[in-house]
């Protein structure tokens, strides 16, 4: 295990939970390094977690070369897992701009900036050093009814975000190819869990249907996503920089295919379980169908049984386990919730062409 960890985006839903783990579980040092754009909340990691010796915070742009190479002047790590990203496919419809900018100029201007620390460290501690780029499955396009994306999918991006992170992709392999730098990459479905801003489905609808708000559902509800407990996704992270080969790819998915329509019905089978409306009425009497997400891809699924197979890693949350714990968090956490959406996000419908 590397003893200090460089984690781009750790402010974000998936990085705060990665950083939580690592602080939680390890005695590694962590250097967390975010922008802190609107979906970033330091509070996301803990109480407290700014006063511990192994935890690091700098507010830093992955654009900006020089504030990167003080970083790796300074702080010298082992590692360096990178998720800092635009992830909205919906933000990514209305101004495709940012995520150009982040996702591939910002993976760039890091990649260069780990490639120049690492070519200047020792044979041994280069020679263990690790470039761990986190991505998504949204780069492998739309599965028909049948089949499921393997590490050998060809890319097939339909959405400026999913394009953006493919060409992330392709960067980082070629930095390898090119330069040796050496990398992994993994792939992941969608996540869902604690402390995701509230723009994603998931938080979107527990959240609406306790202000009595529509539930809104994109075309006909069909849509399928395979969904992954975040806390499943980052120990598998760890795995694979732990024990991943240099140059190889590892799709983690929680083999959870549900519709979106699916997904909004059991949030709403478990409130009226846990928090009934006070009119007696179930939640589903909320649910709203609105007009499809421009270029909206039909069905994900991932076949996770390399990294089953290669590093032993499973899945510890069922879908229902880890959704239902995901909406008593929300029930519990308010002032969270209430705290990131001021002046950030207000539930308004977004990535609608004109």
């Amino acid at each position: 295990m590397a003893e200090k960890v460089l984690v781009t985006g750790g402010a974000g839903f998936i990085g705060s939970t990665l950083i939580r783990q690592f602080i939680e579980e390890t005695d590694t040092s962590i250097i967390n390094v975010d922008k802190l754009t609107y979906a970033g909340n330091l509070s996301s990691l803990g109480l407290g977690v700014e006063r511990l010796p192994t935890y690091i915070f700098l507010q830093v742009d992955i654009c900006d070369d020089n504030a990167l190479k003080q970083v790796f002047i300074e702080h010298q790590p082992d590692a360096v897992m990178h998720l800092a990203a635009e992830s909205h496919v919906d933000r990514s419809i209305d101004g495709p701009s940012a995520f150009i900018e982040t996702n591939i100029f910002g993976t760039y201007k890091l990649l260069q900036a780990t490639r120049t620390y690492w070519s200047a460290l020792p044979a041994q501690r280069k020679d263990s050093f690790r470039f761990h780029h986190i991505s998504t499955d949204e780069v492998f396009g739309s599965l028909s009814a049948e089949g499921l994306f393997s590490e050998d999918t060809a890319y097939d991006p339909r959405s400026p975000y999913a394009a953006s992170k493919a060409a992330s992709d392709h960067l980082v392999r070629s930095w390898h190819a090119t330069y040796g730098l050496p990398v992994v990459i993994t792939n992941c479905s969608n996540n869902y869990g604690a402390y995701q801003f509230p723009e994603k489905l998931i938080p979107l609808v527990t959240l609406a249907a306790l202000a009595d708000k529509p539930l809104p559902i994109y075309g006909d509800g069909q849509n399928v996503r395979d969904w992954l407990y975040v806390d499943d996704h980052c120990r598998a992270l760890r795995l694979v920089l732990e024990k991943a080969k240099v140059g190889e790819t590892y799709n983690i998915g929680g083999r959870n295919e549900k519709s979106n329509l699916e997904v909004v019905e059991t949030i709403c089978a478990i409130l009226d379980e846990i928090h009934p409306r006070s009119d007696r009425k179930p939640y589903n009497t909320q649910i709203t169908f609105v007009s499809d997400r421009p270029g909206h891809d039909r069905r994900y699924a991932i076949d996770a049984s390399k990294l089953e197979r290669e590093l032993g890693w499973k899945p510890l949350e069922t879908f229902e386990s880890g959704l239902r714990k995901t909406v008593e968090w929300y029930l519990n956490n308010a002032a969270w919730c209430d705290d990131i959406k001021t002046g950030r996000y207000l539930g308004e419908r977004l990535g609608l062409v004109p």
